[in-house]
């Protein structure tokens, strides 16, 4: 048989991450949401079919008749295809008949690949939204309007969407960057405060591995956010939204092919402490306590000093996060708890090379390939008489 040299050639697909920051986006004199979607090309109506989360539904009881409001104002260049109301929160993303609506909406509205689909609402429902747009027609363009702290500081502004499977979160999902994301921060007026707080987190999270000025804004301005002081929270969704999409643009590894996930510090035992909880814990809820974890583990390890451990938790703790959960303490049947499952479903996730975030200093960060149960059982103790 004769040989054929192989035939290899690089594909190189831009991707611009934008996120914009407005106030009452659907307000017929704000024309960014017509600017953003009428960018690409000219010709027919651009149609858009909207999902926004109940309870922002519910929150904002004349959000749907303000769209159909908007799009009739801009009817000649946009065509609104319905406006449906999902149920939020992570029982979302455990719910497959969800995804069988949206995708016979998809085809009942025949929306293409040209057309756009909008998600208005918290993590849970731009995570399944993002998912059906990422998979119907191989890619349908999305807005992610988050609004949320977290969402709109983190979650939102990434390029992951997914839902959850088999009891493991965000097990099916596909790497999808939205073609804008707006933070509009006017839905943050009817935010319960559970809900404003646990954007701080991811803020404290990226402050810890890429900027000690930010955390030290943070600890200054711990009394406005505890206040919810708008223009303190504006300023802290805006910085770290700003260092999580640099990070995503410029790694060199947006769709983590990899194994380094610092986007991820202490997240190990906040995905399990999620899912031990049964979701009654908040990923904010969660990542903080793992967050508390690994920063004692660090300490214990002598990789970071004591003051700095203390500092942290300390911020942690005057933000009114709780740094211990009793999840913490259920047992698989050995002396091990049910939580260093975790590092396991983590070690999967990475694709079999665990990679764990841990911190050096406040502001510098740097990656280990396995952690030491007996240390991690030494700082959960630690941990427990603390909090």
């Amino acid at each position: 048989m004769p040989e054929f040299p192989h035939i290899e050639y690089p594909i190189h697909i831009p991707y611009n991450l934008r996120v914009y920051f407005t106030q009452r986006a659907f307000d017929v004199e704000n024309p960014l949401f017509r600017d953003l979607a009428c960018s690409k090309e000219s010709g027919n109506r651009r149609k858009a079919l909207f999902y926004v989360d109940e309870a922002v539904s519910q929150s904002n009881p004349g959000l749907a008749d303000e769209i159909a409001s908007y799009f009739d104002h801009y009817s000649e260049e946009l065509r609104l295809m319905g406006v449906n109301v999902l149920p939020g929160g992570e029982s979302l993303k455990n719910d497959d008949k969800c995804l069988d609506r949206i995708y016979a909406d998809i085809e009942r509205s025949k929306i293409c690949r040209h057309s756009y689909i909008v998600a208005i609402g918290g993590g849970a429902l731009l995570d399944t939204v993002g998912f059906a747009a990422a998979t119907a027609h191989r890619g349908i363009r999305h807005f992610r309007f988050p609004t949320t702290t977290l969402g709109q500081a983190d979650a939102g502004v990434g390029v992951k969407n997914g839902i959850n499977f088999n009891r493991k979160k965000n097990f099916v999902g596909a790497f999808a960057p939205p073609f804008a994301v707006v933070n509009d921060f006017s839905f943050l007026d009817t935010l319960p405060d559970v809900h404003l707080r646990n954007g701080y987190i991811e803020a404290i999270k990226v402050a810890l591995i890429r900027d000690a000025a930010f955390f030290d804004w943070i600890e200054e301005n711990t009394d406005a956010l505890n206040a919810f002081d708008r223009s303190a929270m504006e300023e802290l969704i805006q910085r770290c939204a700003e260092h999580h999409v640099a990070h995503i643009a410029t790694s060199g590894d947006p769709f983590e092919m990899g194994s380094v996930r610092p986007l991820d510090f202490g997240h190990w035992a906040a995905h399990k402490l999620e899912q031990l909880s049964g979701f009654a814990l908040s990923h904010g809820e969660a990542v903080a306590i793992g967050i508390a974890i690994d920063t004692l583990y660090s300490e214990e390890m002598g990789y970071l000093s004591a003051s700095s451990a203390e500092r942290i938790l300390a911020l942690l703790t005057n933000l009114n996060f709780e740094i211990y959960s009793e999840h913490l303490e259920r047992k698989n049947g050995s002396r091990f708890p049910y939580v260093l499952e975790g590092l396991e479903e983590f070690r999967e996730h990475l694709g079999g090379l665990l990679t764990i975030t841990l911190l050096k200093r406040v502001g510098s960060r740097f990656e280990v390939h396995e952690m030491d149960t007996d240390v991690v059982l030494r700082s959960l103790e630690q941990l427990k008489k603390l909090g």
